[in-house]
Order: structure tokens, then sequence, then C-alpha cells
């Protein structure tokens, strides 16, 4: 078995053993706590170059799902079409995954994406590390790769919505009733389905797509990876909408970096969190 540190910012070590691609890499090490949702969570666009921590001890036992198209065109198990996160934390890995809709294991998708993981790890002691002393950046490094090999990038200095937004408006439901444009800052597959099952023609633009009210009856501003700030022909262009006279605006709502950017827009101010949010909440009525 191939060796493998995770080596962080203050010089903390987390030695364990390699699975998935065989990659050194760097970025922002961060956690998250649900039980299941492995193959959703690596796909989320928003985990866009950080190293991603899952609490729960053991990972990969009901494996990873094929590729199938749903409804809408939209993958049925992921939320975007590839791997988003740099690299995948764990404490242990199941090697023999078992559930009617596996079509192979965590370490083999890994490897197929160019996605390196490590297992072994205390993840609870990497966690109350990440909770009390913030979000920290740090290096996956293989046996043999030295330190300066591998710079520490901080991936909140990339713009990243502008890497994971699509490139193109794409029409997803066209005999909807309502039209709702999304602007791209990292949706999630889920988010478009949500909408379409409610009967809308959903128009997805790209981050930085001009704007105009006469195109939608309702405005969507998604979720997405990295400083918000760094997004100004986004917030350029919700301004322009924003700004009309009130015969003219139509319903604008946003979630996560959605809602970050129209606080941006009306004024306000963004700062980071010392920790990241990223679990998973369950809400009974």
């Amino acid at each position: 078995m191939t060796g493998v540190t995770l080596v962080l910012e203050d010089g903390s070590e987390f030695k364990g053993t390699l699975f998935g691609a065989k990659a050194s890499v760097s970025g922002e090490v961060v956690f998250q706590t649900g039980m299941v949702g492995y193959p959703e969570a690596l796909t989320d666009p928003s985990y866009r170059g950080q190293l991603l921590t899952l609490t729960y001890p053991l990972i990969g036992n009901y494996g990873v799902p094929k590729d199938e198209e749903g409804d809408y065109g939209l993958s049925k198990w992921f939320e975007s079409s590839r791997i988003h996160a740099s690299a995948l934390i764990i404490g242990e890995l199941s090697e023999e995954p078992s559930h009617w809709s596996c079509s192979r294991s965590l370490d083999q998708w890994l490897q197929e994406q160019g996605v390196p993981g490590i297992q072994g790890v205390d993840t609870r002691c990497l966690t109350k590390k990440l909770r009390e002393k913030g979000t920290l950046l740090g290096r996956l490094l293989v046996e043999g790769t030295e330190e300066n090999q591998v710079p520490l990038q901080n991936p909140d200095l990339r713009n990243l919505v502008q890497e994971v937004s699509l490139k193109e408006p794409r029409v997803f439901n066209p005999s909807g009733s309502v039209r709702v444009t999304i602007v791209d800052c990292g949706v999630k597959f889920n988010q478009i389905r949500c909408f379409a099952e409610r009967g809308a023609r959903v128009t997805v633009v790209p981050w930085d797509h001009p704007l105009h009210p006469d195109d939608f009856d309702g405005l969507f501003i998604s979720n997405g990876p990295g400083d918000p700030q760094l997004c100004s022909s986004t917030i350029q262009n919700l301004r322009s909408v924003l700004d009309l006279d009130q015969n003219q605006t139509k319903p604008v709502f946003g979630i996560c970096l959605g809602h970050q950017l129209l606080s941006l827009v009306i004024g306000a101010k963004t700062y980071k969190l010392k920790v990241a949010l990223v679990c998973r909440l369950w809400f009974h009525l």
C-alpha cells in the first residue's frame, strides 16, 4: 500500500494510506458530517479546490452508482458531471461495497476522476482542529513527494465560480409554463430538477451572463464556491435587475453564495466564517 501524508499549514501531519488516484494536491481542508451522500458531496461544485474530510468512520460501503441520465437530461445520482473536490480524507475505506445501484467502488471512481484519497486518518482529531483553529490550507503528499514540490494553494484567491459555471445557456423542461432563469455559480443538478418538477421552464445561464427581466418570470442565483466578491460581473448584472422600478421587478432569490451575492448588490459586506458550515441538517415539522 502506498503511504500518503496530510500536512496542514500549521505543521500538523496526519499519515495514512492512499486510495484513488496517485497524485499530490493542495487546497483548503474542510469537513462534512453526513453519514451518507459522498457521491453527491464530491460532485457538488461548492467543494471546488477543497480537501474534503468526511467525519463518519466508514465510507464507501454502498459504492458509487453508474452515471445514468434521468428526467430532464440530468444525472440521476450526481450533482454535476464530475468530482470537484481536490481530495478526499476519511477514516476507513470500505473495499467491498454492497448496494443495488453500485457499479464500482469509491476507490475505482476516484481513480477514474484523477482524485486522490487518504484513509487511516483520525478524522475526529482533524475535525476538532479545524473547528478550533478554523479552516486550514493543506497538502496531500504521496510518499516520495517533498512539500516544496506542491505549492500551497488558496482556492479563495481564484475565481472558482468562473471555473465551475457552464459556458453557454442551457434550457431544461422547455414546455414548462413558468420561466425561471438560474444564474449558474455552481448550481447542483437537483436544484434544476426541483424547479422543472414544479412546472418551470428552466434556463441556466453562465455566471456572467447579462440579465433582463423580460427573459424570465423569476430569477434564481445558485450556490457555488469561493469568494463572492470576485464575481463582479454577476454583481453588476444583478444590480441592473434590482435597480428597476417596481413595475418591472420580478421575484429574485438566491441560496448560499447566491444570497451573499444579493447582499453585495444592496451594499452589504461579506466575510468568511472561521469554520465552514458543512453538515447535514434534518428538520421535522
